[in-house]
């Protein structure tokens, strides 16, 4: 497969695993739905770790999708951690939490994931991927995702839908 096949396969993968992180927003328990949305973070950079043949550990993983989203600020893991913890709050704060962070979440997926396509398109692999010199790309990556989560969102959120990209 050429290198234009690869990567449209990790552009399905990101797209994918989107979806499922607009899904774990919308679980209505606090603090459940991040744990949920990590799980599909890690799960996506296995996929792409697999699809590149980069070695995959866990933890390694963990800690460089929290470098990256620690370095957006109030709306990266504060941002939706505060949204979510909304939800304890009756009526209006499970409206605003269970419309905000589906978004958000498929934003910061979409994000990571965008982000690690790139690093590993230049060669990069998970253990030598550093978040420091990526959050630039991964700022306007998160900047340029509202439409396109917005888009999925709007197309069902169904994993395995819509347009690659």
């Amino acid at each position: 497969m050429g290198p234009r096949g690869v990567l449209a396969q990790a552009e399905n993968i990101v797209q994918r695993n989107a979806y499922w992180s607009i899904g774990a927003g919308i679980v209505p328990l606090p603090v459940f739905d991040i744990v949920v949305i990590t799980g599909v973070q890690l799960k996506m950079l296995r996929e792409l770790s697999a699809l590149y043949g980069a070695p995959f550990r866990e933890d390694v993983a963990k800690k460089a999708v929290m470098s990256l989203m620690v370095g957006v600020g109030g709306v990266g893991v504060g941002g939706v951690l505060g949204i979510s913890l909304l939800k304890l709050v009756p009526v209006v704060g499970a409206f605003v939490g269970v419309a905000s962070v589906p978004i958000l979440s498929g934003m910061l997926a979409y994000a990571v994931g965008r982000t690690f396509i790139m690093h590993f398109e230049s060669g990069g692999t998970l253990l030598d991927f550093d978040p420091r010199a990526m959050h630039e790309y991964f700022r306007r990556e998160y900047a340029g995702a509202r439409d396109v989560v917005v888009a999925l969102h709007k197309d069902g959120g169904s994993p395995g839908r819509g347009r690659a990209g």
